[in-house]
């Protein structure tokens, strides 16, 4: 009996020393997006990789007697930033103008051919898990990845992420994107056209076919499903995929940039829009009153004077519609010189660029990106009972927003994943 005593005061005394210690994070400014407000100085309590209590540093000190410190200094606080829209097993090449030139194909798809066709599935896989470890490192705690991943990739790489054998934000995985046959790859081989296209499609045909193809991801663990929505997928198709979606509780995302595809979606009762670069002044009402998102995505903002011009006549036209609203990189590049979370932080300075004010892009990546994603409850904001994803910066990101594109701090779940600061 002794010896089964001694037992369990052994395997006790062991979950307390490989229980999460409590932490305190200081910090001389906290950010609340909510509001808008700043909390100088500033301090947040972390029990089991949640938060416990915010406050100032003197309370929380009081609270939690002997609790290890972080202290960042003179820097800003923030919650982890959230990236509603990305595809981390994707890392494209752009071809030359001349190859383009040649091709039916535009500029995007041959470089997906090439991640497709030369890379098998396994390598996809890994690659997703470094630019998944990039994107954590550069302050992306939260991201939503939205198709060209493979059949089963991105709800793979998830599970290894949420199981810890691989580091990367917190992700929602959307498998095959369901569209229409021969809507975003054309002129292909036709002895390959088949297979290449089902690594990365689920095509609908009719409402049945509808249903079938969110089951199909559904089987795959999938978080929310995503539509890519051309001149032909029918109102009864787009209909039959939200209904199936939603009495299977998830969100549906909609690629669409035409008013008329648009207009599908928001009569079908779609979640959120993607791009919607020539959605109507209409639309975004009728998407305000539905509660529909509007989720920006600024990779080709500025990539000229006109992609620049209209851009900032959308986002205008956004923020002064009162539609709900995020943001997400759409990264899916390969930049030299930059890892990916690098290249995904170049969106600030591309929505500032094109007119939005800091605490509009702050909130879009935060608050406003966890409601989108349904997980409010979870992230986006510095609060009690949320997990402890922070990063901090060195000024002030209300005055300078590219500040977000230099994290100096990471943590995710209450764990340090980057620290350039002084601690103690």
């Amino acid at each position: 009996m002794a010896s089964i005593e001694f037992l369990f005061v052994a395997l006790f005394a062991a979950a307390q020393l490989s229980a999460p210690p409590v932490t305190i994070v200081k910090a001389a400014r906290l950010l609340d997006p909510r509001t808008g407000s700043v909390l100088s100085p500033a301090a947040v309590l972390i029990e089991n990789g949640t938060i416990k209590e915010v406050g100032s540093p003197s309370t929380m000190e009081v609270a939690a007697p002997g609790a290890k410190t972080i202290d960042l200094g003179s820097t800003t606080l923030l919650p982890g930033l959230i990236d509603a829209h990305t595809h981390l097993l994707l890392d494209v090449t752009l071809p030359s103008d001349a190859e383009v030139a040649r091709r039916y194909n535009g500029r995007f798809v041959p470089g997906l051919l090439l991640a497709i066709a030369a890379m098998s599935p396994s390598e996809r896989v890994l690659r997703g898990a470094q630019l998944a470890r990039e994107d954590l490192e550069s302050g992306f705690t939260t991201v939503r990845n939205l198709g060209h991943s493979g059949i089963d990739g991105d709800t793979a790489l998830r599970d290894a992420i949420n199981a810890g054998r691989v580091p990367g934000p917190r992700m929602l995985a959307a498998a095959r994107k369901l569209t229409s046959p021969g809507s975003y790859m054309q002129s292909l081989n036709p002895a390959l056209a088949d297979a290449i296209q089902q690594q990365e499609f689920l095509f609908v045909d009719g409402a049945d076919g509808a249903r079938r193809a969110v089951r199909e991801n559904v089987s795959h663990g999938v978080d929310l499903i995503k539509v890519a929505i051309g001149d032909d997928i029918t109102a009864a198709e787009m209909t039959a995929i939200v209904g199936e979606a939603h009495r299977q509780h998830l969100k549906v995302a909609v690629h669409a940039f035409t008013p008329p595809n648009i207009q599908i979606a928001i009569d079908a009762g779609a979640d959120s829009i993607e791009h919607g670069n020539d959605v109507t002044e209409e639309q975004l009402r009728m998407m305000r009153d539905k509660g529909i998102f509007f989720d920006l995505t600024p990779t080709f903002y500025t990539s000229s004077d006109r992609s620049r011009q209209r851009a900032t006549a959308l986002v205008q036209r956004v923020l002064k519609s009162g539609v709900k609203f995020a943001a997400g990189s759409d990264m899916c590049w390969f930049h030299p010189g930059k890892t990916r979370g690098e290249a995904s932080a170049m969106m600030f300075s591309a929505l500032h660029d094109v007119g939005m004010p800091p605490l509009d892009i702050i909130r879009a990546v935060t608050i406003n990106g966890a409601e989108m994603l349904g997980w409010q409850d979870r992230v986006g904001a510095i609060e009690r009972g949320k997990f402890a994803d922070f990063v901090a910066v060195a000024g002030d990101p209300l005055a300078d927003v590219t500040e977000l594109e230099r994290v100096r701090f990471v943590m995710k779940g209450g764990e340090v994943v980057r620290n350039e600061l002084a601690s103690k």
